[in-house]
């Protein structure tokens, strides 16, 4: 693909004129810098605003003020089923039946909440296998977890790396793993992509491999939800969960997301914490003893919608549900090449691109590891209106989000970064 690519402005700007998604860009706010916008390519960390939040907002508030308590039933959407908005969409965007996905809580409440469920460690069988370098905070919750049964987590928490010289992991390493330890294995749970280096797993496969040594297998999918196409049901796998403020542009803090596959969430007999929200609806209300769950993902849900949470969800939501994922994935593909034959013309590299090459193992994102002075350069970026991301030790990471980044926009950036 790059041997056809030219490194012009007037040539990105060509690619713009033929794309099917640029006029989604319009539908969204962006910050300024010295009164115009800002390169924007932070998406994997915090999504832009769509412009129609502050409407859905608005009509919230004014629904509230309206009917006070009724407006659990008498709002335009109403509030005591506002998180079932989601589930249709949801559905299509990570491959699941809508019995299998709720929009609830945030993505570590609802790790810790499906480990609960699917972490049953017993015997022999207690270990968790992960992937090294996960985000801290899956390290954190996995940790914690394998403490709360008593194992010592540098016995009981099996980490794959790279080879050694090597940034991205091998797939036949996390394969081996998992076979290797077999009948010791409770728990396969990796991130679907990694943060760091923005490689993408083959969850299909990890999830057959777990599944033959008898164990659960479970994803974190902050960096994937919304960058790559999922078929999270056809993949058979157990459970996952994530972020929306990232790729699904839901705003800071906001709702999370969970799936279970539905043999799991039919089963009355799969344990999951009890609460109000998660009782079947036919005795809800009698308010009696006896956790009755639904036989969906939503009886992992435990409390009631947090509607001002979710609007920008449900703007954004609307947005990937008119642009699909299908063309998405089409666009994000050649973006990403493009930013990447971009940053191959810079003479005398000071970085390596450690995200893998190959567009089926990564997703939007280019992860830059300079050799020294990163911080310099990217401060140099930020000063130049250029929105980038910055990880210790040294990497950069960029972010062309085929929802509302363009081919100019990798072009402009590559023109900053070449100028520093």
């Amino acid at each position: 693909m790059s041997a056809s690519f030219e490194a012009s402005l007037e040539y990105a700007q060509s690619l713009d004129q033929v794309d099917v998604l640029y006029s989604f860009r319009e539908r969204f706010l962006f910050p300024k810098h010295e009164g115009k916008n800002v390169h924007y390519l932070c998406g994997n960390s915090l999504g832009l605003q769509p412009k129609s939040v502050s409407y859905l907002m608005q009509a919230e508030l004014d629904d509230w003020a309206r009917y006070g308590v009724e407006g659990h039933f008498n709002a335009r959407n109403p509030w005591f089923s506002y998180h079932s908005l989601f589930t249709e969409r949801l559905a299509k965007i990570v491959g699941a039946k809508t019995n299998e996905v709720v929009a609830m809580n945030t993505l570590t409440v609802n790790l810790h909440l499906l480990m609960l469920s699917f972490y049953r460690p017993k015997g022999k069988r207690y270990k968790i296998l992960m992937e090294a370098g996960a985000f801290p905070s899956d390290q954190y919750a996995i940790e914690t977890q394998v403490r709360m049964y008593g194992y010592d987590p540098e016995d009981a928490i099996i980490e794959v790396s790279p080879r050694e010289g090597e940034f991205i992991i091998e797939e036949e390493d996390i394969l081996s793993a998992i076979a290797e330890a077999d009948g010791t294995l409770a728990l396969v749970m990796i991130g679907g992509v990694n943060y760091y280096t923005g490689q993408f797993f083959d969850l299909k496969k990890i999830a057959d491999a777990g599944h033959r040594v008898g164990a659960y297998v479970g994803f974190d999918l902050a960096h994937a939800v919304g960058n790559i196409p999922l078929q999270l049901h056809d993949w058979n796998v157990d459970f996952a969960c994530w972020c929306s403020y990232k790729y699904l542009n839901s705003g800071p803090g906001g709702v999370g997301g969970a799936y279970v596959h539905e043999h799991h969430a039919r089963n009355p007999k799969t344990f999951r914490l009890a609460g109000w929200w998660g009782n079947d609806e036919k005795t809800r209300f009698k308010m009696e003893k006896g956790f009755i769950p639904k036989n969906t993902a939503e009886s992992w849900q435990m409390s009631n919608a947090q509607v001002f949470n979710m609007v920008a969800h449900n703007a954004s939501l609307d947005l990937f549900d008119k642009a699909g994922m299908p063309a998405l994935r089409e666009k994000s593909e050649k973006l990403t090449a493009y930013l990447e034959y971009l940053l191959g013309q810079i003479p005398n590299l000071p970085f390596v691109i450690i995200t893998p090459s190959h567009p089926q193992r990564r997703g939007c994102q280019l992860s830059l590891l300079f050799k020294d002075r990163g911080r310099e350069v990217f401060d140099a970026l930020t000063a130049q209106g250029v929105i980038a991301d910055w990880r210790e030790p040294n990497v950069i990471r960029i972010a062309p989000v085929p929802l509302y980044n363009t081919f100019e926009d990798a072009f402009r950036f590559y023109d900053i970064l070449r100028g520093i």
